[in-house]
Formats: structure tokens, sequence, C-alpha cells
């Protein structure tokens, strides 16, 4: 199929059941009281404005930019226990990531969450011998209750056989290990859908400009629509500062003298072609701390990540060339340089790491959530990662609990009382839903099934409200770009249903249409006058 020549012309008017309009968003948000008012649309405040709305309370969140649009999709897409953490004997923390890991997996998430080998390559002289890591692997494997397989060390010729890619020089065994991986930017928008399926009210493109106080509490927050520059305010009984990096400059606007609390580790991927197949995913031991990943996702090839210390403005924050160059220098490590060409190379990006305040270095820093109060009884959290970030989500809603004086306390469900594995929208078997997408169809218009499958595996079963958007105008049938499985009903799909306001929102973030290289001026001209017909 090739792109269409016109812009889709559905789109005109939003689809039935479609989000409210921005500007009826700020009335509603600025119209009432809320039981607790969210900064910042990453990992830590969609999870905890999902578990709050569930508990009964009234939520509202906003972000200054998109949802997941900063850290939470600049991650390495692992749902994984940690592999490197029992080198510093965190057995219960890999054992809690594994529990929350197969529980993504298996209920929450399975539309999302797919099972992913790992071959972990032990080279003459390298960091870690075979014996010790073969002892890792099958630790690794009892934590996780051996429900992945049981980890094991195999032949580099059959590793070599599985991903032709390999290096093989001085090669001694490779050790396999199990865990998950995801798009991230898909879970996010699927938890932001979740909670307001729940009742919460959200907006994204809005910045908070200023705090609400009353009686020297912080009450509540003014804030600019990025997108038209209309300023409104929101009341709150209770704030959460889930803004990431910015945690400590939303801490100043609540208190001048306010101390730093964190600070930043920049973490660099870079997006290859494949040049062979990748049946198995890599991880390559760089030295006594440090992984090298080369992972198979979304067709292409990810290798990362950096670890290095960030004083930058978060903003600005980007994949240096320097941060290219080590990524591939670290992967040639176990790849053959034919699979590391630069011409191969679709798209980089990075990301930062929030870590506690302290001394040394970033790559040995603790990875852990810091919950704060400040003087104007403003919970600040930072820290996290996706694997747990249900489980992180429930710890700050007990916190919010606990506050002395909390006005929360006496209207919020206990946390024990939730559904503890309310899944994400669209749940469903993914090979299900392709092979329905494939034969539901009008005869002479049958899907592509690589776009079934790719549906699937981002939407679940609410891929068929994007096919039945193709079905009512084919023009939304047709390919976005000849050389992706996305199709132009996505596009439409995530104005009217998943926020998105932007070209980036939808194409880096809604679709995989950047991270493929594939987002040229014709894509980027036609995404923009589809968001343009939105009402």
């Amino acid at each position: 199929m090739t792109t269409p020549q016109s812009v889709p012309t559905l789109g005109t008017h939003p689809a039935a059941g479609a989000n409210p309009g921005r500007a009826e968003t700020r009335e509603r948000l600025s119209k009432a009281t809320y039981d607790l008012l969210v900064i910042g649309g990453g990992i830590l405040g969609t999870s905890v404005a999902w578990h709050a709305a569930q508990s009964g309370l009234r939520v509202a969140m906003v972000d200054a930019g998109d949802f997941a649009g900063a850290t939470s999709s600049a991650s390495s897409k692992l749902v994984h226990g940690g592999l490197r953490y029992l080198q510093t004997g965190a057995v219960k923390l890999v054992a809690e990531n594994h529990h929350e890991r197969r529980v993504l997996a298996k209920d929450v998430a399975p539309h999302l969450v797919n099972p992913l080998t790992f071959y972990l390559p032990v080279y003459k002289g390298g960091p870690v011998g075979a014996a010790k890591l073969g002892a890792g692997v099958f630790a690794y494997s009892a934590l996780s209750a051996f429900g992945d397989g049981v980890g094991k060390v195999i032949s580099p010729a059959k590793a070599k056989a599985d991903n032709p890619g390999l290096r093989t020089d001085n090669l001694k065994a490779v050790a396999v290990y199990y865990d998950h991986q995801m798009n991230d930017s898909r879970v996010a928008v699927m938890t932001v859908r979740a909670a307001v399926e729940s009742g919460a009210v959200v907006l994204n493109h809005a910045e908070v400009t200023g705090l609400r106080f009353t009686h020297g509490k912080v009450t509540g927050a003014e804030l600019k629509d990025r997108m038209d520059g209309t300023e409104f305010g929101i009341d709150a009984r209770v704030v959460l500062n889930a803004t990431g990096p910015w945690v400590d400059h939303l801490r100043k606007l609540e208190d001048k003298g306010a101390a730093p609390s964190i600070r930043l580790s920049k973490g660099a991927h870079i997006v290859m072609k494949r040049k062979s197949p990748w049946k198995a995913a890599m991880a390559t031991p760089i030295d006594k701390y440090r992984i090298t990943f080369a992972l198979p996702w979304e067709d292409q090839l990810l290798l990362g990540t950096t670890d290095t210390q960030y004083e930058g403005d978060p903003a600005d924050v980007r994949a240096t060339e320097a941060d290219i160059q080590q990524i591939l220098d670290e992967a040639a490590f176990s790849i053959q340089d034919a699979d590391l060409d630069r011409d191969l190379m679709t798209y980089a990006f990075a990301g930062l790491r929030v870590l506690p305040g302290g001394p040394g270095d970033v790559a040995q820093a603790k990875r852990e959530t810091v919950v704060s109060e400040g003087k104007g009884g403003m919970l600040s959290v930072a820290g996290g990662k996706w694997t747990t970030y249900r489980h992180i989500g429930r710890t700050v809603m007990k916190k919010l609990a606990q506050v002395p004086g909390s006005p929360l306390t006496e209207d919020m469900e206990p946390i024990s009382s939730l559904v503890r594995r309310t899944p994400l929208p669209g749940v469903a078997n993914p090979n299900a839903v392709a092979h329905r997408l494939l034969v539901d169809r009008e005869p002479g218009a049958r899907m592509d099934p690589l776009t079934a499958r790719h549906l699937a595996t981002h939407y679940g079963s609410l891929s068929f409200d994007i096919a039945r958007l193709a079905n009512e105008n084919p023009e939304l049938a047709e390919r976005i770009h000849p050389d992706g499985p996305e199709i132009w009903a996505q596009v439409a799909y995530a104005r009217d249903h998943e926020w998105a306001a932007t070209v980036d929102d939808v194409l880096r973030r809604r679709t995989t249409l950047t991270i493929r290289g594939l987002d040229d001026e014709n894509v980027r001209a036609r995404v923009k006058d589809m968001l343009a017909d939105q009402g």
C-alpha cells in the first residue's frame, strides 16, 4: 500500500465517545475543588492518579508536556526483575520486581507486555565468569519461581544461530534468562485512560506557573495551556508534585529556600534497523556495575543505555554524539560491526533518571522512590521504574493517607480494599485480537497481517475501535508510511481518544513512526492537518 495523496477526510468531527475538548476540560478543572491534584503525568503521576481515582477521590492530573513525554517514554522498555541487583544482594527487591513483572504480563497488561528471552555473553577476560553468571541466572529464575523457565548456559554456536549478529571472538559461553518488555508510551497512555475511566480529569500541555496557598498551605495551582495560552487555575485539598526531573523546581515554588533533593543521571539509547534476525535480547556486562542492552523492539534493534551525571536543564536533555558513540562502542563488545553501521540508525533519544541526592557515582546510586512533604503541605515524589509503577502508586497513596491531618483520610477507600490486579483498558490476548482483525473483514478488505499484529499488541481489544474507523473510511485504512505498519485511523484515534495534541504526541508516543525514522515532512504535515480538524 502507498501513502494516500490526500489527508484522510474523517477527522473533521471527533468520533462518538471521544474525550472532551481542551476548553471543556479546562472549565471542568477550574470550576471544582479536587481532593487531589497530581502535577506530572509520567510513571509516578499516572499511577497515583489511577489508584487515587479507584479509591474514590476526586482527582485532577496535569502535565506541562505530553503524558510520559519526558523520562517515562525514554526508558529501556523493559519490565524486569533487575538481574544486576543480585550483585548488590538485593534479593528481596528482585523477588518483588519479578512479582510485579508477572502480574503486569499475566493480569494487568498482557496485550502490552511481552515475554523476552535474554542472552548474556561471557567473553574471555570479561568482568564476569561463566560459572558465576550461570549461578546468577539460575538464582534469578528461582526468584521468579521458575515461571518463565530455568536460567541456563548454552553454547556460543546455539546463540549464534539465534542471533547471527553475535560476535563470537573469544566467546566462552552464553547465559540465558527471561524477562519482559513493552512500549512505555503505550502503557502510559493506557494508564491515563484507566485513570479517566475511574473518574480522573486530565490535561496535558498545561504548565504550572504558580501554586495557590490558603493560610500557608498549598491548595492548588495556576496554569497556562501551552496550546493556546489560556490561563486557568485548579483548587485542590492536596497537591502531589510528581514532576520527575523538575521536582525541585516545583518545590521552590512552594518554598524558595527548599534545598535540592535529587540528582539526575542521563540514559541515552539509539534505535537501529535490523540487518539480521534477533530471536533474543542481548545483555552484555561492561563492568562490575553496568550492562549494555541490544533489544529487539518494534521491529528494530534498541541499543543502550548510558548512565552519566546530568546537571543541565531537563528540557534540553538529548542523545549527544558522544552518547551515540559510547553506545555503539559498548555494543561492539558483543555485536558484529556490520550490524552497527551508522547508516542503520533511525533514532536516538535520552531521558533522566531521578536519583536521591548524595555523593558518589550515579551508576552506583540506589534506584529508589523518595516521598517528602514541604512546608506548605505539598507532597513531592521522585524516582521510580516501570516494572513497579503500580506498587509505587499504592505506596504513595498510603503515604497520602498517613500524613498528619490529611484531608483525604476519611474520603479514601483503604488501599487494601482496591482490586489489586485491575487490568488496563483493552486487556485481551493479542493473538486472539490479531486473528479477529484478520477474519472480521468485508470481502476484498482484508487487513494487512503486519498492521493487525501491530494494533493487537499496542491497543488490545481497543484495536476493534480503530478497525471500525478504517471500515467506515477506506482512506483511514491506508498505511501512514509504506515502510511501517501504522494506519491513518490511529491518528484520528490518538487525537479523539488519547489526548494527542501535537504532531510529536502522535508520531513519537501514540505510534512508532518516529522511532522507525518514518516521520518525514509529508507525514508530519498530514498529521498536523488531521490534528487541526479536531472539533
